[in-house]
């Protein structure tokens, strides 16, 4: 068995644009997992996660080492996973809307709980009272990631279509931060 590569969490950059996109683009490539149906551009990938009138935090997991580099397999500096958290329209003026992605191929244990640590610590300092997730309901793993988390469902939205039409429930589940 191999030891997995060690980590740091901190807030993401404008630099990390590039890595953070080409790591979301692969996950909206492989499919089932997220909403996002549309690879992104790194400038859009910004004003969506980096920036903007409705951006409250963002922050990554980067593997820990000497060099730096983008989105990759562990490699030191490497990008292994990003966790944004916004304000929406659809949601209280004092919660937050989150989104987490962490690399694929190799899952590297523990990512999205750190990551979730920090966000959840920079939501309680700007005040908020409960973060929201909405998943889609065949992403058993990410509803077991929110749930683990401690996330409630709160909320169902049935048969919200993908862009090919077909039919895919979203689950929303909060978290307290009570």
């Amino acid at each position: 068995m191999t030891e997995s590569p060690r980590f740091r969490i901190r807030p993401a950059r404008a630099a990390d644009a590039p890595a953070l996109c080409a790591l979301l683009n692969r996950i909206i490539a492989i499919g089932g997992t997220t909403a996002l149906e549309t690879p992104l551009t790194p400038e859009r990938f910004a004003a969506g996660f980096l920036e903007g009138p409705r951006f409250l935090c963002c922050f990554v997991a980067e593997a820990e080492g000497e060099a730096e580099g983008g989105a990759g397999g562990g490699e030191s500096g490497a990008l292994l996973g990003f966790q944004a958290l916004e304000r929406s329209p659809k949601l209280p003026a004092d919660w937050g809307d989150i989104a987490t992605f962490a690399q694929v191929q190799p899952k590297v244990p523990g990512v999205g709980r750190a990551l979730f640590a920090a966000t959840r610590d920079q939501a309680r300092a700007l005040g908020l009272t409960a973060i929201n997730a909405t998943i889609r309901a065949d992403n058993h793993g990410g509803l077991a990631f929110y749930g683990k988390m401690g996330f409630e469902d709160w909320k169902r939205d049935a048969a919200v279509p993908l862009q090919d039409g077909t039919p895919v429930d979203r689950v929303s589940k909060r978290y307290r931060l009570g």
